[in-house]
């Protein structure tokens, strides 16, 4: 999900500060490195080596796993997605798929009531200006609070969980630097949630009661709520922008089969996953000539595989899906099912058809802001009520001014972001959360003093 090597959209970034900032964070993989796929190895080497059993090393020997667990910390060695292959990993995924079972009726009901209340907080006669991850944040941190506690969600933790999820994400596009006491105020609530029983599933035993605490941190009120706030980011943003979608969704809501396009291509131009790296446990041919030793990382690229075997592949055009020679061929929003496949491909398009919904039942979306991969900007909108008409004079200056805002915005991000980057990345050189975890020996639980160092 890295979004600091993305390039900003506007035009008159000046190229040396864009360029500079790409390399600071190439550097960081080191020399064994290919990034998948490229010029001489296309999609279907991607697929194959993707799909490799060697292909399985996660957070061990890459230095790019460092700034990760940095970014993700605490706990980023028993979240799910950076352990090792083995019977832990089994175990934690295991209780991630048990977490997240349920009726489709009753998590889109419980998805419904969260997005509902969020929106109530609107007002209902004037247009409002709101950054759209920003507005669905919280709904989705009361959405996973109810799966994981199996009851409402109180305003304390949701505020908790929001703040946590936003600092990481934050972080992550290197628009802000880590906040660890904001992070660490809800490990602490999770800690006493734990210690009091309150959590009705069976957690992992193989996890200390502390290390529970930061497993559903981080799998839940990290992964989960800042993937589902981007993505309804991104599908929102996408239907304001592009006003003859919006209008055919509105005229009929209960279309699933179009409101499932829309998603889809949402999900194909602008895929959540930005980078996935693995670690090769073993050798992997890429051709006839050329082997990946063990040891090795590989970079999956999803922006750039999604983008071949696409007619105008740069188009938004939700009635691609409608031919059935479409098939699912380069779109793999949710990875790949031989490799750590996102334990939500069940749940996030249920709850997301939900979200949309109840949006447009409530609002007409209006945006005139970049739209990219990375949403640095959190996705500027405009909602206007339904029944509502504002002023045409109005109307237009107000898309005037997010247009403005958005483009100075881009200037000025784009060189805090270069700069508080590199900040970020020498810093998590410096700690090594990654290789120090794994340099250390192993004797059940990680020391406490290691989670405060890897805090910073």
């Amino acid at each position: 999900m890295v979004s600091g090597t993305e390039r900003p959209a506007s035009w008159w970034l000046p190229r040396a500060v864009v360029a500079l900032r790409v390399r600071v964070f190439e550097k960081v993989n080191g020399d064994r490195v290919v990034t998948l796929p490229n010029s001489v190895h296309g999609p279907e080497v991607f697929e194959r080596v993707y799909a490799h059993p060697a292909a399985n090393g996660r957070s061990a020997g890459a230095g790019l796993s460092d700034l990760f667990w940095y970014w993700l910390a605490p706990g980023p060695e028993v979240h799910q997605e950076h352990l090792e292959p083995g019977e832990r990993y089994d175990e934690v995924a295991a209780t991630t798929r048990r977490i997240l079972a349920g009726a489709s009726a009753g998590l889109a009901e419980t998805a419904g009531r969260a997005v509902a209340e969020a929106l109530d907080a609107l007002p209902g006669s004037r247009v409002s200006l709101v950054r759209l991850r920003d507005l669905m944040m919280p709904a989705w941190a009361a959405f996973a609070y109810e799966l994981v506690f199996r009851r409402p969600c109180p305003p304390h933790a949701r505020d908790l969980i929001t703040a946590h999820a936003d600092d990481v994400i934050t972080a992550l596009k290197c628009t802000g630097l880590r906040h660890p006491r904001r992070r660490d105020r809800l490990t602490a609530y999770l800690r006493e949630r734990v210690a009091a029983g309150d959590v009705p599933h069976r957690l992992p035993a193989s996890l200390s009661p502390a290390e529970q605490a930061h497993y559903l941190q981080g799998t839940f009120f990290n992964t989960a709520v800042v993937q589902l706030s981007e993505a309804s980011a991104h599908v929102l943003l996408a239907l304001a922008r592009h006003p003859r979608v919006q209008a055919r969704l509105s005229a009929d809501p209960d279309d699933e089969r179009y409101l499932s396009h829309v998603i889809d291509e949402t999900l194909r131009l602008y895929p959540l996953f930005g980078i996935a790296h693995r670690i090769t446990t073993g050798e992997i041919p890429l051709d006839d000539t050329t082997v990946l030793p063990a040891g090795s990382v590989v970079c999956f690229s999803y922006p750039d595989y999604q983008a071949t075997g696409h007619e105008r592949s740069d188009a938004f055009d939700p009635d691609r899906w409608s031919d059935p020679a479409a098939g699912r061929d380069r779109y793999i929003p949710f990875g790949v099912a031989a490799n750590r496949p996102c334990p939500a491909w069940r749940v996030s398009p249920i709850v997301l058809r939900v979200a949309v919904r109840e949006v447009l039942h409530r609002f007409r979306l209006d945006s005139t802001a970049s739209h990219t991969r990375s949403n640095p900007h959190r996705a500027p909108c405009l909602l206007i009520p339904r029944g509502l008409s504002p002023g045409r004079r109005r109307l237009a200056a107000m898309r005037r001014f997010v247009r403005l805002r958005d483009g100075v915005e881009d200037v000025t991000r784009g060189v805090r972001q270069l700069l508080l980057g590199t900040l970020m990345v020498l810093h998590a050189r410096r700690l090594r959360p990654a290789a120090r975890y794994f340099e250390e020996p192993r004797t059940g639980s990680c020391p406490v003093a290691h989670h405060k160092e890897s805090n910073g």
